[in-house]
């Protein structure tokens, strides 16, 4: 079994990894906390109750992994680096509340004991990790999109990942990622993290942020439950310079709306609307103005033409 390794020295981190002749694979956006203050302000945003169930992504050589169990976590570590799980089988392996899941956890995930949305529990789960840059985003949405919420996130990542998770409507950093991010969360940025906190240093800052599941999420009141919620508010961004009327006339011809439906036609099966009546048709009865801007629109105004859209079409 490893000696325990000291988490704050780039040098004891790179001697163990020429002893094991890996390497930092710039792929997975490998990056280790080695400022222990900062390591353990983020455990702490966690606030964990004893035993709580915890998935940690990007373990690496087990820093936070270490602070999470020593918190009294139920832990189920996701990590792609065949290298580095070897090193975690051999510091946590025979701890009862530790358990491992190899592989790219964008493809691991939805095949977890505990990850069908169906459990009741499942909204009870604490998610953290030092998420790889690259892919930052794509797992918080890929979670989002398919219903896996946790009662509490704590992750970090590159800071205008973290500025666009938490932008307001109006502001240029608000994005169909605030958007989605916001629908399911409450997003509360954390300490910003200098390269020089990181071995190796990334080129750029990052961020932590917080985010803690908002009441009655995955509920048929949500907002982002709405089957035409998420591919909307994408549509709608994509063309973010267009008017909504515009944009939702483009997305109801798209055939989205159709194929979501089982419909024959872009427009209207009931009504046999064209997709310009149908986009003015939901617009008056979402009560918005079709010469607005997507990155004007509230997430409760997304989710009301959504649910109008929905009326319509189904």
């Amino acid at each position: 079994m490893l000696p325990l390794i000291n988490y704050d020295s780039p040098n004891e981190i790179r001697s163990l990894l020429e002893e094991r002749s890996l390497g930092m694979r710039k792929r997975y956006g490998q990056n280790f906390l080695i400022n222990c203050h900062a390591r353990e302000t983020l455990l702490d945003s966690l606030e964990l109750p004893p035993g709580a169930e915890v998935w940690e992504i990007g373990a690496g050589i087990g820093a936070m992994t270490k602070g999470l169990l020593e918190r009294g976590a139920k832990l189920t570590v996701f990590e792609i680096d065949p290298g580095f799980s070897g090193i975690l089988k051999e510091l946590f392996g025979s701890m009862p509340s530790f358990r491992l899941i190899e592989g790219d956890v964008m493809k691991t995930w939805q095949i977890t004991p505990n990850a069908s949305t169906e459990s009741k529990d499942c909204n009870e789960i604490y998610l953290f990790g030092n998420l790889p840059y690259n892919i930052a985003s794509a797992i918080l949405a890929d979670f989002i999109e398919k219903g896996r919420f946790f009662k509490r996130i704590v992750v970090t990542v590159q800071r205008e990942v973290a500025v666009r998770m938490a932008a307001s409507p109006g502001t240029k950093d608000y994005s169909s990622f605030s958007v989605l991010c916001s629908s399911a969360y409450k997003v509360t940025p954390l300490n910003v993290l200098k390269p020089s906190f990181f071995y190796p240093a990334p080129r750029v800052e990052s961020q932590g942020v917080r985010l803690d599941l908002l009441p009655g999420t995955g509920m048929p009141e949500s907002g982002a439950v709405h089957v035409l919620f998420t591919p909307l508010v994408r549509f709608l961004f994509s063309s973010r310079r267009k008017t909504i009327r515009n944009s939702l006339t483009a997305f109801i011809s798209s055939g989205i709306v159709s194929k979501r439906f089982a419909c024959k036609n872009t427009f209207n099966c009931k009504n046999m609307l064209t997709p310009k009546e149908a986009a003015e048709l939901a617009l008056k009865k979402a009560g918005l103005s079709g010469d607005r801007r997507p990155e004007t629109l509230s997430i409760e105004e997304f989710s009301r033409l959504a649910f109008v859209l929905e009326e319509i079409f189904a």
